[in-house]
């Protein structure tokens, strides 16, 4: 099996890269658009900002293979929200494959949100084998308000989407690398879709 990490400068790539090698599997790391379309599964990481991120694969043509993919695609994180229709950081247009705003919290909460949250109303194969409210690690100051596309919901300040999916598209705004057993169990998940 290929498995393509999107490499466009932003993200925690080696924390993804060994938790798919924990898995028994070898990711390479690409900004070729051929070789990112050739791949059995995408991963699109990202920890940074939303304008910068979507200039960099705007820089490299990656902003409109992207939304062309057919195999499965997982956004981690900033990969998800670039995922989206908007995002008010930076007031950027994502990429548009789910229809859903990207927001700033609200002052009342301390942002960013670092830390262990859970996750709830799973829909999905990605969440196969996890259970109800398990906690995931999270680090964010925006999230995807709540849509038709959501699989999975958080609650912090107000209930968010924290996971998305629209076709072969997956998108988690918790990091799975970073979420113990229950993380590895979502990408082990992911590299089994068929």
């Amino acid at each position: 099996m290929k498995i393509v990490i999107i490499n466009y400068g932003a993200g925690n790539i080696q924390s993804i890269k060994f938790a798919i090698q924990r898995l028994g599997y070898e990711a390479v790391l690409s900004d070729d658009a051929e070789e990112i379309k050739n791949a059995d599964k995408v991963i699109f990481p990202g920890v940074g900002e939303a304008s910068s991120a979507i200039a960099k694969l705007k820089a490299t043509g990656l902003d409109t293979v992207i939304p062309t993919l057919k195999q499965p695609v997982l956004g981690i994180c900033l990969g998800m929200q670039l995922m989206c229709a908007h995002s008010e950081e930076g007031d950027t247009n994502g990429l548009g494959i789910f229809d859903v705003e990207v927001k700033k919290f609200s002052p009342k909460v301390k942002v960013p949100q670092i830390g262990w949250n859970q996750i709830a109303n799973l829909k999905s194969h990605l969440f196969e084998g996890i259970k109800e409210n398990e906690y995931m690690y999270l680090v964010h100051s925006f999230y995807a308000a709540a849509c038709d596309e959501m699989i999975a919901t958080t609650e912090y300040d107000i209930l968010y989407a924290s996971a998305l999916q629209k076709d072969n598209f997956y998108g988690v705004q918790f990091h799975p690398e970073k979420s113990s057993k229950a993380g590895e169990k979502i990408v082990d998940n992911f590299l089994k879709l068929s």
